[in-house]
């Protein structure tokens, strides 16, 4: 199997995640009525989980195919910051860099009725982090880099993500190649110069290109515009049903979608940056390591909830659904 030496080498592999730490809660339940006091349904709730999200989630993603990961951003010191830490220990995650704060955990709960959606409502503070706190983490990120393969900064725009921890990460890679990817927000593309490679969706990459995506002509437009503003590597735009295109500066490739049957996209951006990121670093090519991130993206929008592919997984669907893909632009020009 083409891919299976890069996937051995991913236990291998040291990630250090910095960006948003966020726990999401999930009320389970059913609906089988309206209320009486407002047109909504009344949700007869039946469990509720709790489940890693933001960076969170990305390192989890990293663990569950075998490697080692590392975390660093803030919580709250309040009890669903304890839950989160918590679930972060039992999964193995390193928590020398997460601090506690005075700001709350941000929460994203969703109420779940037969596999549906009914409602999200948020807690949060997007402050931008400051003081004692922000320092400590700033030299945490700056004393770990050296000991990870790779660098995923996660910014959820809840207040880690600045223009000075940005200059931190860069300083302390760049002298040693260490590969940085980014899963962007709208806002903040201005601090993502020179990383190695960032992953947009479209409506990311259509606001940050100032290009509004329409058609292949149009995204190719908006992908070169956020390759040369940027500086960066690559640019891999993450398309929903139809797939993801990564831009180089020397190519464009478009790859397909091998999802079958779509339940919940929650997460999938976290896990295509955490599979990407790891493949890349594990030796592969930047289009082979779009393909398994296509795969595993592919694994988890199949599952309701906050989740992520396991190794097995990954493997099965690699090996049982065919990886297409076509070059929408190269050296010689458009191809279509």
């Amino acid at each position: 199997m083409a891919y299976l030496n890069i996937l051995r080498e991913f236990r291998k592999k040291k990630i250090l995640v910095i960006g948003d730490l966020i726990l999401d809660r999930y009320i389970w339940g059913k609906v089988n009525r309206i209320s009486p006091e407002a047109p909504v349904p009344i949700v007869e709730v039946t469990s509720e989980d709790f489940l890693l999200g933001g960076a969170s989630n990305v390192t989890n993603n990293i663990v569950a195919l075998g490697s080692h990961a590392a975390i660093a951003g803030v919580t709250g010191d309040d009890r669903a910051g304890d839950i989160l830490m918590n679930l972060l220990n039992e999964k193995g995650i390193q928590l020398k860099g997460v601090f506690r704060c005075s700001k709350p955990t941000t929460v994203k709960t969703r109420i779940i009725a037969h596999n549906q959606q009914v409602v999200r409502f948020d807690r949060e503070d997007k402050d931008r982090l400051t003081g004692k706190v922000f320092g400590d983490l700033l030299d945490y990120i700056r004393h770990a880099i050296p000991d990870h393969d790779a660098v995923i900064i996660s910014d959820y725009k809840k207040g880690v993500v600045s223009s000075e921890l940005m200059k931190e990460v860069l300083k302390n890679s760049k002298p040693s190649h260490i590969f940085v990817s980014v899963d962007p927000k709208v806002g903040h593309f201005h601090l993502y110069k020179d990383v190695s490679l960032i992953t947009p969706n479209l409506t990311e990459a259509s606001t940050a290109s100032g290009i509004e995506i329409k058609d292949n002509r149009s995204l190719l437009k908006a992908g070169a515009t956020l390759l040369r503003k940027l500086s960066c590597d690559a640019v891999l735009v993450t398309r929903g049903e139809q797939g993801m295109s990564l831009f180089k500066k020397d190519s464009v490739t478009d790859i397909p979608t091998v999802t079958k049957n779509v339940y919940d996209v929650t997460g999938a951006g976290d896990t295509v940056i955490a599979v990407f990121t790891l493949a890349r670093v594990a030796g592969a090519t930047l289009e082979e390591a779009a393909i398994i991130a296509n795969h595993a993206a592919g694994v988890v929008v199949g599952k309701v909830g906050t989740a992520v592919a396991t190794m097995k997984e990954l493997l099965w669907s690699l090996k049982t659904q065919p990886s297409h893909f076509s070059v929408l632009y190269g050296e010689t020009g458009m191809i279509h």
